[in-house]
């Protein structure tokens, strides 16, 4: 996919509407060999997605390992709503906590005492992240009207021929 298609993709009112969401599902390769699907909190900034970790997350050594990943970001109405994302991790290892992360909880729900006890707690805990960003090199949008899955849109296709042959 050219990078210009994964832009026109991500640039949808409903593909920003789910790049403002708070949680993504993660999709890696475990040293393991077998998959792994965790979520996790991310921010859009309009180019990359970033996560946030902590410096002796499991699945660190399996990003540098192999840092293809895959992202699902959802709705929990019917019809589902979709984005999905693959690119490649690039790990960036920060002290003190990044401002994405402090961004990316921002939208919990949250009294504004609880905000800053939890803010002290995160950054007592932690000495350091790291940030996993991810460029979009592949991106498809599912909203089950104007797009479908791709085994859909197969059957649906396959559907239109028999009832014209």
């Amino acid at each position: 996919m050219q990078q210009n298609e994964v832009a026109e993709v991500l640039d949808r009112p409903l593909s920003r509407e789910l790049l403002s969401r708070d949680l993504t599902r993660l999709a890696y390769v475990a040293q393991d060999g077998t998959p792994r699907a965790v979520p996790i909190a991310f921010t859009w900034n309009g180019t990359e997605i970033v996560m946030c970790t902590t410096k002796n997350a499991p699945k660190l050594p399996s990003l540098r390992a192999n840092p293809m990943v895959a992202l699902t970001i959802d709705t929990e109405v019917h019809p589902p709503k979709i984005l999905l994302i693959r690119g490649r991790a690039e790990l960036d290892v920060v002290d003190g906590i990044p401002e994405e992360y402090l961004r990316m909880n921002g939208s919990y729900e949250m009294t504004a005492e609880q905000r800053v006890a939890w803010e002290a707690e995160v950054r007592s805990l932690y000495d350091g992240m790291v940030r996993i960003v991810v460029t979009p090199t592949w991106a498809k949008l599912i909203d089950f009207e104007n797009t479908l899955p791709s085994a859909v849109e197969e059957l649906v296709r396959r559907r239109e021929e028999r009832q014209h042959a």
